[in-house]
């Protein structure tokens, strides 16, 4: 898979949230060095609840962090190079971020 050094896009409506340079593929994961965006600031505390409720036991906050990643997909897009993808789950730490994405959506 040819995707080490692609730069996928992620953005909040017109605004840029930041770019992610991939580094590592291990499908259906892509990883890469996450460079924030003047969009950032809106919605870094959202992706650090995410991954805060993801760290704790699904099991008990599965409802909260769907309702937090939710709140994500509502704000945020992701563009591959070749252009908005269809689905997307995408996690954001520091100058990290790990995502797995398709061309339609994901099933329930």
């Amino acid at each position: 898979m040819g995707f080490d050094g692609e730069v996928w896009r992620v953005r909040g409506g017109d605004e840029p949230v930041g770019e992610i340079r991939i580094d590592e593929a291990d499908f259906p994961w892509l990883s890469g060095r996450f460079t924030p965006g003047p969009g950032y600031a809106a919605v870094r505390d959202l992706f650090a609840r995410e991954l805060a409720l993801l760290e704790r036991d699904l099991d008990e906050s599965r409802e909260e962090w769907e309702t937090a990643y939710d709140e994500i997909r509502r704000r945020v897009s992701l563009s591959s190079p070749d252009g908005p993808v269809a689905e997307f789950l995408l996690h954001i730490d520091g100058d990290r971020a790990w995502f797995r994405w398709s061309e339609e959506a994901f099933e329930d």
